[in-house]
């Protein structure tokens, strides 16, 4: 079976969606926002979905981001990050992170 790869991010990129995961004390949200920029003209405005619960986040983030044909990445300071989501890695030859 083929695992999903995530570039993390250390910011949102204006050409792709992102899926940030936040803790605010004992909770943690998953929030997805999407520039227009990035989308080619398929979406009118900029998409922000407001908090979530992380794992929620990350299934909309996939079925968002299939749908409007975007690159996923992910914000995640405060290390979210499932590792039966995929693997999480960062760009430059670094070796997936998982956690």
């Amino acid at each position: 079976m083929t695992i999903n790869r995530f570039e993390q991010v250390d910011h949102p990129p204006d050409d792709a969606m992102t899926l940030t995961l936040a803790r605010d004390g004992a909770a943690s949200s998953g929030f997805v926002t999407c520039p227009a920029s990035a989308t080619g003209g398929r979406l009118p405005k900029d998409f922000s979905s407001g908090a979530l619960p992380p794992k929620d986040a990350f299934r909309a983030a996939i079925r968002f981001a299939n749908e409007v044909k975007v690159p996923l990445v992910v914000l995640d300071h405060d290390g979210l990050w499932q590792p039966e989501w995929g693997d999480l890695y960062r760009d430059g030859g670094q070796e997936p992170d998982a956690g």
